[in-house]
């Protein structure tokens, strides 16, 4: 019998021996999350706004940029400029954002752009409430689990961050996710593709949705979203093209990305982007991991999709991931505490199958 969900977990089927390796893969994942507390750490923020430009130099930079293209800059000419002045490196190319977001924000009044985050993260958890809806038996655990996706939301809605591709790519990771359904994946794989035009690390997103749709046979699916992978491909030769005219030969190249800092990086990376960073840091991961077990115990094509994209950008932080780029949890930190409201029947499935009550026998003497 089911806690919260309106179904068994994908753990109910599983056969005892499946069920006790599985406790046993929960034990290690738990304890590969605490790797988390020997990882470096960020440096603090100030939380003083005289000191922002030391706190948030990324986005400071990225607005500074967005202005001077809406007072009539070539972007490429301005973002050299401002990277340049900030010391930043300036090759590889991948070092220059994509063009996208800066060109249509300076397009618009700021106003205009905090509106349209707004409504984007609106978006978002409407749409995750949709998702989830069948998902319950009833409406507390749905509260719940829209409760945690507000807890995974809360840089989304900061206006301070609206220059920050990686708040726009994930929350449109996250809307196309939860609008992702067999037979309409069409707007999905629109707003994957958009996702990637802003932020091109959502192409990983976008290469687990192509698998699983080749892997469940749906052709058609996987070629459309195959499709946008094709636009982006297009958009990062001309980016690259773009960005050769204006880096000179003297110009500081990047150190690597090959930080090699491990799982506890992603567990710690993710802890900062969302609430779990209002909790002790052990406390913090350990949800982080029974965060991924819920993913993986839910029994829907969402479920596995978002579990099979939390993954893969795990894989992504831990490699190449550096202290100062934590801030690629946010690619998909909305939608990720979620999981969390699939654990409880999870766990019951998983414990119940790995050790099954005994059926008792009465043996009845029937006398003539």
């Amino acid at each position: 019998m089911a806690i919260w969900l309106a179904e068994p977990s994908r753990f109910a089927a599983l056969s005892k021996g499946r069920a006790r390796v599985g406790l046993a893969l929960l034990l290690v994942l738990l304890a590969a999350t605490l790797s988390a507390l020997l990882v470096p750490q960020p440096a603090p923020v100030s939380g003083d706004p005289a000191k922002r430009g030391d706190d948030q130099t990324d986005v400071v930079l990225y607005e500074t940029i967005v202005d001077g293209v809406r007072h009539g800059g070539n972007y490429y000419e301005v973002a050299a400029q401002e990277l340049r002045a900030g010391d930043y490196p300036m090759k590889p190319f991948v070092t220059f954002r994509l063009p996208t977001l800066a060109m249509v924000q300076a397009l618009m009044p700021a106003w205009a752009v905090i509106g349209l985050l707004y409504a984007l993260a609106a978006g978002v958890i409407l749409a995750w409430f949709v998702r989830l809806r069948p998902a319950f038996a009833r409406p507390p655990p749905l509260i719940v689990a829209m409760v945690l996706l507000a807890g995974g939301m809360g840089a989304f809605v900061q206006s301070d961050l609206a220059a920050f591709h990686e708040v726009w790519a994930g929350l449109l990771i996250a809307l196309s996710l939860a609008l992702r359904r067999p037979g309409g994946w069409v707007a999905a794989a629109g707003i994957g593709a958009l996702a990637m035009l802003i932020r091109e690390t959502a192409a990983l997103y976008v290469a687990i949705m192509v698998l699983l749709a080749i892997l469940e046979g749906e052709r058609k699916e996987a070629a459309g979203w195959t499709a946008g992978v094709a636009l982006l491909a297009i958009a990062v030769l001309a980016h690259a093209h773009a960005v050769a005219q204006v880096v000179r030969p003297f110009d500081p190249a990047s150190p690597g990305w090959a930080g090699m800092l491990g799982f506890g990086f992603f567990v710690e990376a993710m802890t900062l982007s969302t609430a779990l960073r209002l909790a002790p840091l052990w406390l913090a991961a350990l949800l982080m991991g029974f965060t991924l077990f819920g993913w993986a115990a839910w029994r829907d094509g969402t479920g596995i999709r978002a579990f099979a994209t939390f993954c893969i950008y795990a894989v992504l932080i831990s490699l190449f991931g550096r202290v100062d780029t934590f801030y690629w949890g946010l690619m998909v930190a909305p939608a990720i505490l979620i999981g969390l409201a699939f654990v409880p029947d999870g766990l019951k499935d998983l414990i119940a199958a790995a050790f099954p009550k005994r059926r008792k026998i009465t043996v009845t003497r029937i006398t003539p």
